[in-house]
């Protein structure tokens, strides 16, 4: 791998590592030389992460985040902090499965909750790591937007919003923390090949029956395809982007 992709010597922190784009990332970030802090609500799949990227040589751990409650994240970064140094990388990746439906039908516990782990969930967490990371020298944020971030879709009403919401952040948290060293960037993928997109489509077949005639490049997305994609984002191959929301959805957005 080019020198300028590589990672080594640099903590990375995924929220999200457990399943699917979150787990890619962090396979991703250890391929190219990072320490993997693999965070996620869901503490065995995190620690599942952690334990094939140690397997492979890597310097990894899992802690459980709530990233809906300013305590349990500002615990899971101390430890990540105490245990791996500061992170340099941090991807904001958590978020919510939340039902599909047009605002009336979507109940205000439902938003709340997306709202909460969507978009708030990155500020609470970016908010507790910038510190570390301007202290340290500087390093890049990564929000997992979405295509949708850019679309609308029928039902998608909340999840829209908070996509779109993240690539709106990320802007103002580039201009906030240039002089941090800090990038801010957004990653907005298509639909993947993820347990998320079977929940939404019942199965990977209905998924992939629906959704790939919406991608020109003619099929789904692989994970390991975003982790490719967050891997340039999080080294200095990208060192003159910030602000920058990169689509990688297999054409979605061009039709």
């Amino acid at each position: 791998m080019d020198g300028a992709f590589r990672l080594d010597g640099k903590t990375a922190l995924v929220v999200g590592a457990g399943h699917g784009i979150g787990r890619a990332i962090a396979e991703a970030f250890a391929g190219a030389g990072a320490a993997v802090a693999c965070l996620d609500f869901d503490a065995a799949a995190a620690s599942a992460t952690a334990s094939g990227l140690i397997g492979g040589g890597a310097r990894a751990l899992a802690h459980r985040i709530d990233v809906t409650t300013e305590a349990s994240v500002r615990e899971a970064v101390d430890t990540v902090v105490e245990r791996l140094g500061a992170p340099r990388i941090l991807v904001n990746g958590a978020a919510a499965q939340e039902p599909t439906g047009s605002i009336v039908e979507i109940s205000p516990e439902w938003w709340n909750h997306a709202v909460a782990v969507n978009l708030t969930g990155a500020y609470l967490t970016s908010r507790a790591v910038i510190p570390h990371m301007a202290r340290a020298g500087g390093g890049s944020i990564i929000h997992i937007a979405s295509q949708m971030g850019r679309i609308g879709a029928e039902g998608r009403g909340v999840y829209c919003a908070t996509k779109g919401a993240l690539i709106q952040l990320a802007k103002v948290m580039a201009i906030d923390h240039a002089k941090d060293n800090i990038r801010v960037n957004t990653l907005s993928p298509g639909a993947v090949e993820t347990r998320r997109l079977v929940h939404r489509y019942g199965s990977l077949e209905a998924a992939r029956a629906q959704a790939v005639p919406k991608h020109p490049i003619g099929r789904l997305g692989r994970p390991e395809e975003i982790g490719h994609a967050a891997v340039f984002l999080a080294s200095d191959a990208s060192s003159f982007m910030t602000g920058a929301d990169l689509l990688v959805d297999g054409g979605y957005t061009a039709v």
